[in-house]
């Protein structure tokens, strides 16, 4: 028996008041960009900042009277982890979150801060999932699997009936899969409203579990990615059911395209996604001509994101973009040398951020140092400018990859 509109729109009532209808609207400036007409979820608005809770919250209003007597137990390194803890607390139920042990130290804390018992154990998610499972046995708790439940998906799936009811005219869903959950309950919902809807599922390179379920591929699995809410090695069989007949097709996108779309949705939409969450866009980026002139639906599905990571990414899409950049100057080892090359660029309009005098490691002469400096420029043009005033200066200066 397979998930129907009918356990969707159910999963919506159940939710109704408990969660936020989160606005989908059009990015003019992304589609201007990617010659498609995109229109954005903010799922990353939730109160735990993912769609997660939606499944969560299905689940748990759903348990018997005895199951809501003994508690619930889950399994995550995430959003799945603090939308069942807050949903739980919000309905004064038990509960248990098996976190595997290189949990991010803000993650726990939020579960830990929604009344949920947190046990670190494991060093992968499946130590944790089978840990789980034992405690489960053991204490009478219910287990609440992220994906492979059909109240889970069903609940997941409201996101697509609230897109379709936004912008009914939408033609194409571009929607992350991890263990695919979301994707599954979207599809379902997606085509029984409207048939004709192109469903495609995005995964990062490193983790194509579901790809290489659904197509019969063989692609290698990593071992980390920047987009660690969709880092499943195992895809759930509920939703690889679906998936296999819903599900119009399933692309891979590789880490830089989602770096890149984190950081074109933080300065072009001032709204922040964890790596999972801009994969969508990620998957527009990449194959442009695919989604042209189509009307495109993409869930921005968690906000969850480390800071000291989101910085990194910064930086980097700050080089990519041309915006910093690393240039080596050979100059005579004499005073005021430094003095002239930081005149020159500062000329050239470009600000310094870093400067590193290299005497001993360098292949020049004993009388020259090699200078480099790591500047903030305004786009990759202005670097050349700066490479040509420093050359006109009489130096020897280069960018370095």
């Amino acid at each position: 028996m397979m998930l129907s509109l009918t356990d969707i729109e159910q999963a919506a009532q159940r939710l109704q008041g408990h969660l936020l209808d989160t606005p989908c609207v059009e990015s003019r400036t992304l589609s201007q960009l990617t010659g498609a007409q995109i229109f954005l979820k903010f799922e990353n608005l939730q109160y735990t900042a993912s769609f997660k809770e939606r499944g969560a919250c299905n689940k748990l209003a759903q348990l018997s009277a005895d199951e809501r007597r003994r508690g619930v137990i889950a399994m995550s390194a995430g959003n799945h982890a603090q939308g069942v803890a807050y949903h739980a607390q919000r309905l004064g139920l038990r509960a248990v979150i098996v976190m595997p042990r290189f949990t991010p130290g803000v993650k726990i804390e939020r579960t830990r801060g929604f009344g949920a018992e947190v046990v670190l154990h494991g060093d992968s998610l499946d130590e944790s999932r089978a840990h789980a499972l034992q405690l489960a046995e053991r204490e009478g708790l219910v287990f609440v699997h992220p994906y492979d439940d059909e109240a889970i998906v069903a609940g997941q799936g409201t996101v697509g009936l609230e897109m379709l009811h936004a912008v009914p005219e939408l033609d194409t869903l571009v929607i992350a899969v991890g263990g695919g959950g979301l994707i599954a309950g979207m599809a379902t919902a997606a085509k029984a409203l409207k048939p004709g809807i192109e469903i495609i599922g995005v995964q990062t390179s490193r983790f194509p579990g579901m790809v290489n379920a659904i197509k019969g591929t063989k692609h290698p699995q990593g071992t980390s990615t920047i987009a660690e809410g969709i880092a499943v090695g195992t895809p759930g069989l509920i939703p690889q059911a679906i998936i296999a007949k819903l599900v119009d097709d399933l692309v891979l996108v590789d880490e830089g395209d989602i770096e890149q779309a984190m950081v074109m949705l933080l300065e072009i939409e001032k709204t922040l996604v964890e790596g999972a969450g801009a994969a969508g866009l990620a998957a527009l980026l990449k194959y442009p001509a695919r989604f042209a002139g189509k009307k495109v639906g993409l869930v921005l599905c968690g906000g969850n994101i480390d800071p000291l990571l989101l910085a990194a990414i910064i930086e980097r899409g700050m080089v990519r973009a041309g915006r910093l950049a690393r240039i080596k100057v050979s100059v005579r080892d004499i005073p005021g040398s430094l003095a002239k090359i930081t005149a020159t660029v500062a000329d050239a309009g470009a600000n310094i951020d870093e400067v590193h005098h290299q005497r001993a490691f360098t292949m020049l002469s004993a009388q020259n140092v090699e200078i480099e400096l790591v500047i903030q420029t305004r786009g990759r043009d202005h670097i050349q400018q700066v490479l040509a005033a420093l050359n006109a200066a009489g130096y020897e200066a280069s960018e370095q990859h």
